[in-house]
This record gives structure tokens, C-alpha cells and sequence, in this order.
């Protein structure tokens, strides 16, 4: 039996689905709100059809674009038909509004669609309670569905859920199992550019890690990948791709018996395998300078994070400035 065949898990309040995308409509029902974006309603027109009102999700942050949303938005079930941005803002807006729910159909390997990681909408006290999809339905075709770059740059992503999971202080043996499988689950599925990826195999290992990190959590790693991301407008993907090579080199020496549970003989050499196959391995690649600051600038806005203590001890501003420097 293939790992990736079709199945329904039932964890608490929410369903999961994993399979084909008809197979699962009717969790939906009809008459919601579907947020999306144009690409992402293209590839799945029955979602379109069924919703009562489709809201376009422009680029931007999260906490800034479930603000101006928040007025236009209504219903108690709201759709996610996207990536990690689309999905963050619909948890955003039932953060804000309760007790609407949110139903995650991803289009990336962001895992966002397992998590009640998010920002909240711009202006709501930060301690407002966050949302996890109750209803997620992750089809492979849809989810690891990006052209290679992009696929290799998600894949990114959910292997730092991974092996973050793995480095928390929440750390649990049933992350450890899922991350585990994730892992081993990128490693066969990606194995050079010039070899078909098994995307099927990556759809699961993206909602096994996105499970992870959302037992977990999420440390060193996540707060480097989205300060560079934020100050200096470097992309999700290759934020975490770029970096992940040598957040863990800073984690493998925090967390050796740890990793070694993994099963993963070379992390690093994985990662670094895997950043390849996007295109670019080297924050230079992406444009950003090493002479203007903003290194420097990430560095410290990274060591004020509080989800730093997550996989301690906690980096103080020199070795985070070491290891952006490494990865220029």
C-alpha cells in the first residue's frame, strides 16, 4: 500500500482529509466564503462554484490583509483555497470573529492548513485566542502541485517543521514519530532535478511536519526565515530554503540525540540537497547586500523574538549575525 494513499483522520474537533479533492467536497457543504487568490481558483473550480462569496486574497501580511478583509467578509464558514498566506488570513479572520470556522484546502506545502500558527488581524490584542482549521482537505494535486522551484522551496519549509519539531521544548514522541516519516518522505521524494518528484509522497510529509510544528511549535530556525522575510524582503520559500542548511548546523549542536532519532543520517546534506533544486542557495542569490546593514538589521530584530527560547539556549545577536553571514 502506498504511504500516500488516500485517508480520513478525525483529531478533535477537525477532519482531515487526505486524497482527492471531489472526494471530500461535501465536508463544505455550499453557501460559504471562499477566500483564494485567481491561480488558486483556477485549480479548483468546484470549490468556486459552491461558495456564496469569493474574496480575492491580495499579497501582503498576514495581520494587514485580515484587516482591510475583515469588513468584507461574513459567514460562519470561511474556505482557504490557497498557500500558507491565504490560509493564515482566514484563521486570522475567524480569530477575530468568533466562533466562525475555517476550512483549509492548501495549494502549497506550507502545512499552514495543521496549525493555529498565525498572526492575528492588525489592531487585536495579542493575546487573542488563534484558530486551527476544523475541516482540511489536502489533495496532492493540489498541494504539491508548484513547478519544481517553488515544490523544493515548500519542501524547505516543511522539513524545518520537521526537524524543528524535534529541537522544542515541546518536543513529544508522537511529533518525533511524524516528523520522522516527513523526513524520510522529502528525502526519497526529491532526489534531483533531473528525477519526476513524487508529489503525492510530498503532500503527506507537508501534513506530517505541518502537524508537527503545530505540537511543537516553532524556534531558531522560523525566526530567521521570517525576519529575512520581513526586513529584508526576501521570499517565504527561499527565506527557509537558504537558511535551513545552517539553522540546523546550530540545532544538530543544541539537539544531537535528538536528531539522532530522526533516523536522518545527514541532515544537512539533505537540506542542502533539497535548497539546490530551488534555484538559489545563497542569500546573495536572492539580492540581498551584505555591505547595507541588513544583516545586521535581522540579526537583531531576530534575537528579540520570544519564540527563540523554543529550542534553547537561545542565540543571542552575534550568532544569529554568524549565521546569516554563513548563508550570504
Amino acid at each position: 500500500m502506498s504511504v500516500a494513499e488516500p485517508f480520513r483522520w478525525k483529531d478533535g474537533e477537525r477532519v482531515i482529509a487526505f486524497g482527492p479533492l471531489g472526494d471530500a467536497l461535501e465536508l463544505l457543504g455550499d453557501g460559504y466564503t471562499l477566500l483564494t487568490t485567481e491561480r488558486a481558483a483556477d485549480s479548483a473550480p468546484g470549490v468556486v462554484a459552491n461558495a456564496g462569496e469569493v474574496v480575492i486574497v491580495a499579497s501582503g501580511r498576514v495581520d494587514e490583509l485580515a484587516f482591510e478583509l475583515r469588513s468584507q467578509v461574513s459567514g460562519s464558514l470561511l474556505v482557504a483555497l490557497g498557500g500558507g498566506r491565504v490560509i493564515d488570513v482566514g484563521k486570522a479572520l475567524a480569530a477575530a470573529d468568533p466562533p466562525r470556522r475555517v476550512a483549509a484546502i492548501p495549494t502549497t506545502l506550507s502545512g499552514a492548513e495543521m496549525t493555529a500558527v498565525h498572526r492575528n488581524v492588525a489592531g487585536m490584542p495579542a493575546d487573542t485566542p488563534r484558530v486551527r482549521p476544523a475541516i482540511v482537505i489536502n489533495d496532492p494535486a493540489l498541494s504539491a502541485s508548484q513547478p519544481l522551484p517553488g515544490l523544493a522551496a515548500s519542501a524547505c519549509n516543511a522539513l524545518a517543521h520537521a526537524f524543528e519539531g524535534a529541537a522544542s521544548t515541546l518536543r513529544n514522541p508522537v511529533a518525533e514519530g511524524a516528523a520522522a516519516q516527513a523526513i524520510g518522505l522529502i528525502g526519497g521524494a526529491l532526489a534531483s532535478a533531473d528525477e519526476t518528484p513524487d508529489r503525492p509522497a510530498l503532500a503527506l510529509a507537508a501534513l506530517l511536519a505541518g502537524y508537527v510544528v503545530g505540537s511543537t511549535g516553532y524556534g531558531l530556525h522560523h525566526v530567521l526565515a521570517q525576519t529575512l522575510a520581513r526586513f529584508a524582503g526576501v521570499g517565504h520559500g527561499h527565506a527557509n530554503a537558504i537558511m535551513l542548511p545552517y539553522s540546523l548546523g546550530a540545532l544538530l549542536v543544541r539537539f544531537p540525540d535528538e536528531f539522532k532519532r530522526l533516523g536522518c543520517e545527514d541532515p544537512i546534506g539533505l537540506a542542502t540537497r533539497v535548497c539546490a533544486l530551488t534555484g538559489a542557495t545563497r542569500l546573495r542569490d536572492v539580492g540581498v547586500s551584505e555591505s547595507d546593514g541588513t544583516l545586521e538589521l535581522c540579526a537583531v530584530e531576530a534575537a528579540k523574538r520570544r519564540e527563540l527560547q523554543m529550542t534553547p539556549p537561545a542565540p543571542d545577536v552575534d550568532e544569529l549575525r554568524d549565521l546569516y553571514g554563513a548563508a550570504w
